[in-house]
C-alpha cells in the first residue's frame, strides 16, 4: 500500500512512437504543444497526483538521454527508470511492465504520451472504480460515445452500418491490476498476438474490463490538425 491508503500505482507512459504524419522520422512525443513537449504534459499531470508512486516513460533508445534531461529540468522526481521502446507499442509497454517489481496488489496505469490532455479527475475516478469493483474487475478504461455514423467497409463497399449507440471510442490511460495485465502480455508474446490497446489483450483472455466515461478533451495527437485542436483546447481551458 502507498502512504495514501491505495495500492502502489505505477504509471507507464508510452512515448516511443514516430509521428510519420508530421514528417519523415519526426519524434511525436517531443513535438511541442504550447511550447512544451507532448510527453511532458502527460508526465507532469501524473507527477502532480499523490496517488501515483512512480512514472516509467518508454522512449526510443536514442531519446533516453534527451528525455532524462527534460524530466530533470522540470523537477520530475517520480521517474527513476526509463524503459526502451520496442518495434510496436505493445512491445514498448511490455518493456515498461518488466521494470515493475512483482506485486499482486499493485496497480499499473498505461497511458499514451500522444494524449497530453488527460485530466486528473478522470484518472482518480478510474482508480476509485477499480478499487471498488475488486476482485470482479481486472481493469478500467475511459471511453466516449462516437459522434459519427460508423460503417463497416470492405473493398470500398459498405458491408453494414453499425449501431452508434452501442459504440464507444476508447482512450488512455487504462488501469489494471499489475499481475493480471503482465500475465496476458506474457501470454500474447508467447502466442505472437497483437492488439491495438491494452484492454483488448485482457478481453481476449477472458478478463473483465469496466468502461467509465472519458473526455472529448482527451484527444489523441495523430495529425498536425490534432495539434491545432489541442492548442485551442489549452487556450480555452488550461486546467487539467
Amino acid at each position: 500500500m502507498s502512504e495514501y491508503g491505495t495500492p502502489h500505482i505505477t504509471a507507464i507512459v508510452a512515448a516511443a512512437g514516430v509521428g510519420s504524419r508530421f514528417g519523415p522520422e519526426r519524434d511525436k512525443s517531443f513535438l511541442e504543444l504550447n511550447g512544451k513537449p507532448l510527453v511532458l504534459w502527460s508526465v507532469e499531470t501524473l507527477h502532480a497526483m499523490p496517488e501515483i508512486s512512480e512514472i516509467i516513460p518508454v522512449l526510443r533508445r536514442e531519446d533516453r538521454d534527451r528525455g532524462q534531461r527534460l524530466f530533470e529540468q522540470h523537477g520530475i522526481t517520480k521517474i527513476r527508470r526509463i524503459a526502451v521502446g520496442g518495434p510496436e507499442r505493445q512491445d514498448s509497454v511490455y518493456n515498461g511492465l518488466l521494470l515493475i517489481a512483482d506485486g499482486r496488489d499493485q496497480i499499473v496505469l498505461i497511458h499514451d504520451a500522444a494524449r497530453p490532455l488527460a485530466e486528473r479527475e478522470m484518472i482518480r475516478r478510474m482508480i476509485a472504480e477499480l478499487l471498488r469493483e475488486k476482485p470482479s474487475c481486472d481493469g478500467v478504461i475511459p471511453a466516449v460515445p462516437v459522434k459519427d455514423t460508423i460503417k463497416e467497409v470492405k473493398r470500398d463497399t459498405i458491408v453494414r452500418t453499425l449501431d452508434r449507440d452501442a459504440l464507444r471510442a476508447v482512450q488512455t490511460p487504462q488501469i489494471f491490476w499489475f499481475d493480471k495485465i503482465l500475465r496476458v502480455y506474457e501470454r500474447a508474446l508467447e502466442q505472437k498476438e497483437f492488439a491495438t490497446d491494452d484492454a483488448a489483450l485482457l478481453e481476449r483472455y477472458g478478463g473483465k474490463i469496466k468502461v467509465t466515461t472519458g473526455s472529448y478533451r482527451n484527444i489523441k495527437i495523430t495529425t498536425p490538425e490534432d495539434l491545432t485542436i489541442a492548442e485551442a483546447l489549452v487556450r480555452e481551458n488550461p486546467q487539467r
